[in-house]
């Protein structure tokens, strides 16, 4: 029983410790879109993205997908990015281009912290805060990641953290592409049929992201 009280501290401190680790890689992504936020949706409006695309002639597509993954250091309103593109291309082509910029954008958040930032969250969070993350993640990081695409800021910190956490590949990236597919599509649909209010791409993207990730875990578990 003596053990008891020890053991609360022990995760008391971790939990402190993995929520200042978050806080912390909240801070990195919320402090650009403060000084710089209203400067890139100037300039990236939903018109003024397509034409900084199309200044790249056939290669349009690549300089999207690269707006798209900049998103991850830099205050890029990916949603607009996403309708921009499927202004150009359609639903169907910029549905696609999206969603792997999308996901190309989760993977290297998550590569680079799994690989580069982990010993600088043990530091942060010690071993114990990490091994809480560990724990989240591995009940719960596939909704995290599935549902956090469609959500500012939250992309590139849950796959920041699912990265340092350790989050496994085979769940990881069926998550991140849960997410990211109904996404890229529903706001390629809003570009391509020139819709100023996206509320309902928010509920939509919102819905899809849990029905297939129900879909992906039950064939998982098989």
């Amino acid at each position: 029983m003596r053990l008891l009280p020890a053991v609360l501290v022990r995760m008391t401190r971790g939990s402190r410790s993995l929520l200042l680790l978050t806080l912390i890689i909240l801070a990195g992504i919320i402090i650009p879109f403060m000084i710089w936020g209203d400067q890139f949706d100037q300039t990236l409006s939903l018109k003024g993205a397509r034409t900084w695309m199309e200044s790249y002639g056939s290669w349009a597509w690549a300089a999207g997908i690269l707006l798209l993954i900049a998103d991850i250091i830099l205050p890029v309103p990916s949603t607009v990015v996403m309708s921009a593109l499927g202004w150009m291309y359609g639903w169907l082509l910029g549905g696609l281009i999206s969603a792997a910029g999308s996901m190309l954008s989760g993977i290297i958040a998550y590569a680079a912290c799994r690989w580069l930032g982990r010993g600088a969250a043990r530091w942060i969070a010690g071993a114990e805060g990490l091994r809480k993350g560990e724990e989240i993640f591995e009940r719960r990081g596939g909704w995290l990641v599935a549902l956090s695409r469609w959500m500012p800021v939250l992309p590139e910190a849950i796959a920041c953290l699912a990265g340092l956490s350790s989050m496994r590949w085979r769940v990881f990236l069926p998550a991140l592409a849960c997410g990211s597919i109904p996404t890229g599509f529903v706001f390629a649909a809003i570009g391509h049929l020139g819709q100023s209010e996206p509320a309902w791409a928010f509920a939509l993207s919102a819905i899809v992201p849990i029905v297939l990730w129900l879909g992906a875990a039950r064939v998982m578990k098989r």
